[in-house]
């Protein structure tokens, strides 16, 4: 008989390691709590529009590919790509906006302009980016992180200068302007931590931002949900919605043996939870659990974020589909995410206008916007912040971009901290997992199989390789091959 093995949450992560295990024909059942397949990846539909919930960038479009062809197939096969240009824009002021197109050459061409001898710079920049990115790719990301000697190979030792540095401290040096110093230090904020904080040899996420570019995917970022579910399903994958998890069950031997949903006992020889990290662990006894609450509490987590899904009964103008706001302090928004948590008095915040260049995501002559300020996980959640917030945004967004935007408004939905918690049992409400610092990278993250109960284990942004929709792809990859070698 086949070897059953059920997985925790839908996410990314879980749908990945779903397909591989599949592949390597385990009998493979995921249950997911909420109504909908994808975990934060979910969509809202509302009165003809519609809003990706959770990710809105598509950013390392090879890691998809590689993913799909795992399994003979491609992106291609089931959903259409496109290159935005511009990626997206950066609003510095009133009719100070930085575009950054969608080639090497344009990008160039903008730097000089701001910065005279910049250009060059840049390309040495990300000369550097696209090495690390290989190295990255080809020699850390797919590593399970057990061992700290997964990060010493002939190349890495050359590059060890790249992990004793930051990433401010490179673009401080090398770029004056403060737009082109705060354009180069955002991709790392995907990864979830300060720039001053994440190590140099990230700056491979420059590359992934430059030279890679920013797409969207046909009928918003759901669709490669879509994709994976049909392509998981071909493999023999068995999905199960509103099933919430209560227990994973451990025998007198310290050994999983399955899960417990509505009082009833699904019995399994492998339990993978692709659930948040922290949450999984309180499934189990405490004398189970790898990681105490003290563990968690000092870890570096990622942002939450306030989330706004507004439609809008007219256009947008001068807006693209991705539009930055950086007309405030950029380092006094990151000391009040992470070194004294508290609401910021001046956000940063992103705008996502989607139908900008995909009009199925709203009627016609009507504009979807997703509206996100990053904020501390664990802070105070309230009725009246949000709306506050919505107004702080809403009002700078109408006085910069030079348009009335709030007496279009048909609706406005909301998400933050509690909704992270309710929905996703995301630890203290973070919305992308463990920060990616020096001290919480590859073998230092909390590891894929737990060290305490047999045939457990974990995958998602908060293990390993790290926060991001391409790591989480990664995750579930390794994950799979590490219980498909533990000869079950």
């Amino acid at each position: 008989m086949k070897k059953k093995i059920v997985i925790i949450g839908s996410g990314f992560s879980s749908l990945s390691a779903a397909s591989y295990l599949a592949k390597k024909s385990f009998d493979v059942h995921v249950y997911e709590k909420n109504q909908t397949l994808g975990g934060r990846a979910r969509q809202l539909k509302k009165d003809g529009f519609t809003f990706d919930m959770g990710p809105s960038w598509y950013w390392m479009p090879d890691v998809f590919e590689s993913f799909f062809n795992d399994f003979g197939k491609s992106t291609q096969d089931f959903y259409k790509l496109n290159r935005l240009d511009p990626g997206y824009q950066v609003v510095f002021g009133e009719n100070e906006i930085i575009s950054i197109g969608d080639s090497l050459d344009k990008i160039y061409t903008v730097f000089e302009e701001e910065e005279k001898g910049s250009s060059e710079k840049l390309k040495q920049f990300i000369a550097s980016a696209k090495e690390n990115y290989e190295i990255a790719i080809k020699d850390l990301v797919y590593r399970p992180g057990l061992s700290p000697l997964e990060l010493v190979t002939p190349t890495t030792i050359k590059k060890v200068n790249y992990f004793l540095s930051n990433i401010k401290k490179d673009v401080y040096k090398d770029f004056k302007s403060p737009k082109l110093r705060q354009i180069l230090q955002f991709p790392v904020l995907f990864l979830g931590a300060k720039p001053s904080n994440t190590p140099s040899f990230y700056n491979f996420m420059n590359f992934a931002d430059f030279g890679m570019g920013t797409w969207h995917p046909e009928n918003g970022m759901y669709s490669i949900v879509e994709a994976m579910v049909s392509l998981a399903e071909s493999q023999g994958v068995t999905f199960h919605t509103q099933s919430p998890i209560e227990k994973i069950t451990v025998d007198a031997t310290g050994t999983a043996t399955g899960i417990q949903i509505k009082g009833e006992q699904i019995k399994a020889d492998v339990v993978l939870s692709g659930a948040d990290y922290h949450h999984s662990e309180t499934l189990l006894e405490p004398k189970y659990r790898a990681y105490s609450e003290a563990y968690w509490d000092k870890k570096v987590f990622a942002p939450s974020s306030l989330l706004f899904y507004i439609g809008l009964d007219k256009k947008v103008e001068n807006l693209a589909h991705h539009t930055l706001f950086f007309d405030v302090d950029f380092d006094e928004h990151a000391r009040v995410i992470y070194d004294q948590p508290e609401w910021p008095k001046n956000p940063l915040f992103y705008a996502n206008f989607p139908s900008v260049s995909d009009p199925i995501m709203a009627p016609e002559g009507k504009e979807a916007c997703f509206l996100l300020i990053p904020i501390a996980p664990g802070i105070e959640d309230t009725p009246e912040l949000r709306e506050k917030y919505l107004n702080i945004v809403l009002n700078r967004l109408e006085k910069l971009t030079d348009q009335s935007l709030k007496k279009e408004m048909l609706f406005c939905e909301s998400f933050c901290v509690n909704d992270f918690i309710e929905e996703y049992n995301s630890y203290k409400g973070n919305a992308y997992g463990l920060a990616n610092t020096l001290f919480q990278t590859a073998f230092l993250r909390p590891k894929l199989k737990s060290k305490k109960v047999a045939n457990l284990f974990f995958t998602g942004q908060l293990t390993v390789p790290g926060p991001g929709v391409p790591p989480a792809l990664i995750s579930g990859k390794l994950v799979s091959e590490l219980i498909c070698e533990a000869n079950l």
